[in-house]
């Protein structure tokens, strides 16, 4: 599919003569666990320039609950991991990645520890839980359901630490900057001094996923798909875009975010139930709660069918009082505050968008296919995870490939030159104010409704078609505008994110891990053992 009609190549015009211009020898975009330890390591050698969004700690890693996954229980082994990570992935996982990650993953999270991390313990030694698919507890946890927030503290403090790295918050990448399949940099927009050109002689995409392209969304407000969006537009490949994952269990309360409630929860004995108090889940998989997410996630929403209701339950309240106070104190909390009592009282829940699993696709250093950029985490396609991750494997995932890229950064900055390219490169569309008086809250809101009831949990040609069809309606005369804020670059982002994940639904006629086609029930091997790539300057291609 060609798209070239639709999508520009940069959100904003611009003249290099006019703007401010930063040079760096490595640039890092995001914030999160991945960029983070990009940064860290890459510091190593050289200057480092950190640009986010929002503030330095808005983004997934801040929120992420559950914990991470890594080999550190005794009675666990490496090979266990593999194969749980493996049979997850559903046949089409990068089996040396998933080796190469699982084996590494150990090493990173003592890297971590060693920074000032501090994982729950009992008796003294670091406290493991289960997950839906793991088969040994191999879940380290922080402040009982926290961890995010501890590794994004610790990273943070480390960073804050060190000479060599600068922090740009609330500054907006737009696009990168280009010249013969090399990247340069980027054009960036701050709230405080407008445009940017920022110059660096390696770039690191850690922007992040793309949940907020749904109506029902774990993820935070800036998780608009803004880096796949800025690859797609200039040239890089992407890939199993159409693998997008569902966390079977959020807060499902009016006037409440969706927040999440940690897998873990079922981990440590939860169970669901539907409206009449009947628990649903050994009836979908022999392994019930702890089945796959995205058996569970199927599941939740065929019983809701059957039940003629808005979500389901998580009940907890046959676990120790004292238990639950210490294992999980801010889903207590959360749930307090609207009056639930878990001690006492069901959840309600209902799955909601939780991570992208497809990206920028990379090799197992974390090199796109442009020269001098690389990618790490959410926004990143590794390998690892194949059509569905296995939980906790993202954070892990994030420490082990930001360790990889930033190594590697360190040491290219310091063989090259930061070159610039000619004023004439730089001047983008003109502007376009034909319909300057646009409601993009709208715009916003329709799309978010349409991929959640089309590109969601269950899928069906007719509608992905459907949806295909009204995304590139809506972006005809939305991206050709040239906005001057975040909120028209975030729409322009999440219509061409959504394009390229229903487009690539569509494609794959088959039912795979996350990506669930009512039309095409049944796994073909025989023709979709294989990953869907998409690139803007190229018809789509398979391999």
């Amino acid at each position: 599919m060609t798209t070239k009609n639709i999508f520009k190549r940069y959100l904003v015009s611009f003249n290099s003569k006019t703007l401010q211009h930063i040079f760096t020898d490595t640039l890092v975009i995001g914030s999160g666990v991945a960029g983070l330890s990009s940064a860290i390591h890459a510091a190593k050698g050289g200057s480092v320039l950190i640009v986010t969004k929002s503030r330095i700690n808005e983004n997934c890693t801040e929120y992420a609950q559950g914990g991470i996954a890594a080999k550190l229980n005794p009675a666990d082994s490496f090979d266990q991991h593999i194969k749980d990570t493996l049979k997850t992935g559903h046949g089409i996982c990068d089996n040396k990645i998933v080796s190469g990650v699982v084996r590494e993953g150990p090493k990173r999270v003592k890297e971590l520890i060693g920074w000032g991390a501090k994982f729950d313990k009992e008796n003294g030694k670091l406290a493991f839980t289960k997950e839906g698919a793991h088969s040994y507890p191999r879940i380290l946890r922080a402040r009982g359901d926290s961890t995010g927030k501890e590794i994004e503290e610790t990273l943070i403090n480390k960073v804050k630490e060190d000479p060599n790295i600068r922090i740009f918050e609330h500054a907006f990448a737009l696009d990168l900057l280009v010249s013969k399949n090399t990247c340069n940099g980027i054009i960036a927009w701050r709230k405080r001094g407008g445009s940017t050109l920022i110059w660096a002689k390696q770039t690191i995409l850690a922007s992040g996923g793309c949940g907020q392209v749904y109506r029902e969304t774990t993820n935070p407000e800036i998780s608009t798909g803004d880096g796949l969006a800025m690859a797609y537009r200039a040239g890089i490949k992407l890939q199993d875009l159409e693998f997008v994952q569902f966390h079977p269990t959020t807060l499902y309360v009016a006037g409440a975010e969706r927040v999440l409630i940690s897998e873990t929860v079922r981990g440590e004995g939860g169970v669901l139930r539907n409206k009449f108090g009947e628990r649903f889940m050994p009836n979908y998989h022999s392994s019930a709660e702890l089945a796959p997410r995205d058996v569970v996630s199927r599941s939740v929403i065929q019983e809701i069918r059957k039940t003629n209701f808005t979500h389901v339950y998580l009940d907890v309240r046959h676990i120790p009082k004292d238990k639950l106070s210490t294992r999980f104190p801010k889903i207590k909390k959360l749930c307090k505050s609207f009056g639930i009592d878990i001690t006492q009282d069901l959840i309600p829940v209902h799955p909601s968008a939780h991570y992208m699993i497809g990206g920028i696709k990379v090799d197992q250093n974390g090199r796109t296919s442009m020269e001098n950029l690389y990618a790490c985490g959410e926004v990143s396609c590794t390998g690892l995870h194949g059509a569905n991750r296995l939980g906790s494997n993202s954070l892990l995932e994030g420490l082990v490939f930001g360790y990889r890229v930033g190594y590697i950064a360190g040491k290219e900055s310091a063989k090259k030159k930061v070159e610039l390219l000619s004023p004439r490169f730089f001047k983008g569309p003109p502007k376009n104010n034909l319909y300057s008086e646009l409601d993009l809250e709208d715009v916003r809101n329709s799309l978010k409704s349409i991929m959640w009831r089309n590109v969601g949990i269950e899928r069906d040609g007719k509608y992905l078609k459907d949806t295909i069809n009204s995304i590139k309606h809506w972006s005809k005369y939305i991206i050709s505008n040239d906005f001057s804020s975040p909120l028209g670059w975030e729409v322009q982002n999440m219509l061409t994110v959504s394009f390229l994940i229903a487009s690539s639904a569509f494609k794959r006629s088959e039912s795979r891990g996350v990506h669930y086609r009512l039309d095409y029930l049944k796994t073909d091997d025989k023709q979709w053992k294989k990953h869907i790539t998409v690139n803007n300057n190229k018809k789509d291609s398979d391999q």
